[in-house]
């Protein structure tokens, strides 16, 4: 049953956008335009590069006429000697011309790099959410790996096939029409298998990034999941999983790599064809004495010297519809509009005369919120948080807790109803809110940097300041490099509990007038929990904090308690007010109070067991 509604939910997910063909040969094309220069300069360099290389032909075709008339030795000598110069010539020129092109390539993919992680970092967390971090990580590993990949090389590979192609031609026709007339008999069935290969190649790469993006999002979902599929024993139904979303990618590559050997069997047939022709009206000419022996060499070679550039550029089709796929869905993101912040709603009906809410103040009016449509998880919430007030807000899981703290941390828009906030922005990072939560990250680098993400400009006694606050100083300034030590990915790892003291240390440093914590000290354990309650007190002092608890003594000192069921708040108050009523914070309280232990702490929510 479970395994069945989690194939459902991964297969109804809701991927982010992918860019049309049109849009994507737009986006190009806008990410060109500011380098014109360039690209004029490398593709001009290529083309000179590719005329020098044509020399090649005419000069062998030379030496073959001056043999077949018996000419003696030294009128070999000047061209032989005009190769050395053409072969000298046309690397330099080829080398110029593919590192400006290349150099074009990696400037234009910087600039789309840019647009797509900004793009990225500011998509609304439901919508990354319902395409799952598969989605989003194969755009960022593998889409970018191979969009990159084919700038580097294919891109500037291509161009010199084409022109090589177009010129080559060119050359045949001032030779004689009737070798060029020869050599586009191969066209029909390079064209032919061109058409082909992309009709089925595109659709085919779109559905191996989907494959991958799905297999990915099942191993991220697992092994984040391992706790919980090992204390279920349902490792066998994951690995399952895992294995059918490896088969379906192992299958659709299969399928391209079948698709690819069938493109090169049609591509042998173009060439012989081309060749035949070309070797048979060259007898005939030669024969009619229509040209020499020595042009129907050239113009042999010349056709010869396009099987290169022709396999090639088509063969190179494989990595530009792979690619095109791939820019597609960065162009998608990219192009995606980030939502515009919500406009500042006035205080409900103030009496007349009244002055304005004291900064730091949030009123919360008439919030609705369904993260599926016909599935609200917040319903007629109104709620004011005043100036310096800390507020607890406790409830059962499901209670819409967590909605309600990013509804006024600003990470979700609600779907109906405003949140209004007063306020100067922080010193530190300019929000005016900061949301610290159970799942914080630490970026690799030294910790005094990680610190100055809340604030860049804070100094060094800053910085011991907000850690000698949340108890951290002296751990960090044991650490083997004090705060200059590398921590985060490949780093100096920190226990769970220090990591949270960390993002209450950032929360200081960034001074918002107004702080959420949701469940921040509960991956802590007990002791650390206790640590943290502490830390977290001090980190809000001053400020208007919500604070959703996990454990009861936590909301019990809070200035202000609210609770939740199903969507709704249900009741608030101080904890003595609570505590003496005959509402869901008092059984809450009594059940604890009848079962408590030596320990001081207890969930809000005791009647279900925290399943790890």
């Amino acid at each position: 049953m479970n395994e069945t509604l989690t194939e459902q939910h991964t297969d109804t997910r809701e991927l982010l956008p992918t860019a049309s063909a049109p849009r994507t040969r737009a986006a190009v094309r806008e990410l060109v335009r500011p380098h014109r220069g360039l690209a004029a300069g490398g593709f001009a360099v290529l083309i000179a590069a590719t005329a020098v290389g044509l020399l090649v032909q005419p000069l062998l075709g030379r030496i073959v006429d001056l043999v077949a008339d018996q000419r003696p030795p030294g009128d070999l000598t000047l061209p032989v000697v005009l190769l050395v110069v053409v072969a000298v010539v046309h690397g330099g020129t080829t080398s110029l011309g593919l590192t400006l092109v290349s150099r074009l390539g990696e400037t234009v993919l910087a600039h789309l790099r840019e647009r797509f992680v900004e793009k990225a970092l500011r998509l609304p967390l439901e919508q990354v959410e319902k395409a799952g971090a598969g989605d989003l990580t194969a755009r960022v590993t593998r889409d970018v790996s191979v969009v990159g990949e084919a700038v580097r090389s294919a891109l500037p590979e291509l161009a010199r096939s084409l022109l090589a192609i177009l010129l080559t031609l060119v050359a045949m026709a001032a030779l004689d029409w009737r070798f060029l007339v020869a050599a586009l008999l191969a066209v029909p069935v390079q064209a032919s298998t061109a058409r082909w290969y992309v009709r089925h190649a595109v659709p085919l790469y779109a559905q191996q990034r989907i494959a991958t993006g799905a297999q990915q999002q099942q191993l991220l979902d697992t092994i984040a999941g391992a706790g919980t599929v090992r204390a279920f024993r349902i490792e066998e139904e994951h690995t399952a999983r895992v294995t059918r979303r490896s088969s379906a990618a192992v299958a659709l590559k299969m399928r391209g790599i079948r698709l690819v050997l069938d493109f090169y069997n049609r591509l042998h047939v173009a060439e012989y064809t081309g060749l035949a022709a070309v070797l048979v009206a060259g007898f005939l000419l030669v024969r009619s004495d229509s040209v020499s022996i020595g042009t129907a060499t050239a113009a042999a070679l010349y056709f010869h010297s396009l099987f290169a550039p022709v396999n090639s550029a088509l063969v190179l089709l494989d990595d530009a519809q792979s690619a095109t796929a791939s820019l597609a869905r960065l162009v998608g993101v990219a192009d995606e509009k980030t939502p515009e912040p919500t406009a500042p709603a006035a205080p409900r009906d103030a009496p007349l005369g009244k002055t304005a809410e004291p900064d730091g103040t949030v009123t919360v009016l008439g919030i609705d919120h369904e993260y599926v449509p016909g599935q609200p998880v917040l319903q007629n919430v109104d709620l004011t948080l005043r100036a310096g007030e800390r507020v607890a807000l406790v409830g059962p899981s499901g209670a819409g807790k967590t909605t309600l703290a990013k509804l006024i941390a600003g990470v979700h828009r609600a779907t109906s109803g405003s949140v209004h906030l007063t306020g100067t922005p922080a010193r530190g990072n300019g929000l005016p809110v900061a949301l610290v939560t159970q799942e914080t990250h630490i970026f690799a680098g030294p910790l005094a940097d990680d610190l100055r993400l809340a604030h860049a400009g804070a100094t060094d006694d800053e910085l011991r300041s907000a850690l000698t606050a949340v108890d951290a100083l002296d751990w960090a300034e044991a650490l083997p490099a004090g705060l200059d030590t590398v921590v985060g990915d490949g780093g100096h790892r920190l226990t769970s509990a220090q990591v949270q003291q960390l993002a209450l240390a950032r929360l200081i440093l960034a001074d918002p007038p107004v702080a959420v914590l949701d469940e921040a000290t509960a991956e802590a354990g007990s002791t650390g929990a206790r640590l943290l309650e502490k830390a977290a007190g001090r980190a809000v002092e001053g400020r208007t904090a919500l604070v959703v608890a996990h454990r009861l003594t936590q909301a019990a000192t809070a200035d202000r308690i609210v609770v939740m069921e199903g969507g709704r708040i249900v009741e608030s108050g101080t904890h003595d007010e609570l505590r003496a009523g005959s509402g869901p914070y008092a059984s809450l309280w009594e059940a604890w109070s009848g079962t408590r232990t030596a320990t001081t702490e207890v969930p809000t929510h005791p009647e279900e067991p925290r399943v790890r």
